[in-house]
C-alpha cells in the first residue's frame, strides 16, 4: 500500500504553531492560587455531597480529589486561571466524561460547574 510523504516543512509549522501557544498556557494569573485554595475550601466545608461517576461522596473526600486533580494539571502548567481550574478538574470525570453533580441538604442537585462558578463570583465580589 503506497501512503502518501508529507511534506516536512508541513509537520514543523504545525509542531513550531503548538509550541508558540505554550508560554500563554503556562502564564497563571497572579489571583488563581488563592481563589482555588478558596474553592477547595469551600468544597471541604460545605457538608454537601458530591456525585462522580455514579456515586456519592462526602465535602472532604471530593476536596482531596479535586486537590489531586489540580496538583497534576499545575504539573503540568494547565491551570492559567480559576475558571481553567474549574473547567478541566472540578466539572466532570477526566475518566468517564460525567459531570460532576453537588447536593446540599434537600436541594436539587447542580453541575459542579454551577456551583464553583457561582462561589468564585461570591469570593471575587467580597475581595474587591
Amino acid at each position: 500500500m503506497h501512503r502518501p510523504r508529507r511534506h516536512p516543512l508541513i509537520a514543523l509549522s504545525t509542531v513550531l504553531a503548538l509550541c508558540a501557544g505554550a508560554p500563554a498556557w503556562a502564564q497563571q494569573d497572579p489571583h488563581t492560587p488563592r481563589e482555588i485554595a478558596h474553592l477547595l475550601d469551600f468544597v471541604a466545608q460545605s457538608g454537601c455531597q458530591f456525585e462522580r461517576n455514579g456515586s456519592w461522596h462526602d465535602s472532604k473526600a471530593a476536596r482531596e480529589h479535586l486537590q489531586e486533580k489540580y496538583d497534576y494539571l499545575q504539573r503540568r502548567k494547565l491551570v492559567p486561571s480559576t475558571r481553567a481550574f474549574i473547567e478541566r478538574a472540578a466539572s466532570q470525570s477526566s475518566w468517564s466524561g460525567k459531570p460532576y453533580q453537588v447536593r446540599c441538604g434537600s436541594e436539587q442537585p447542580i453541575t459542579s460547574a454551577q456551583w464553583l462558578n457561582a462561589e468564585l463570583e461570591r469570593y471575587r465580589a467580597g475581595t474587591r
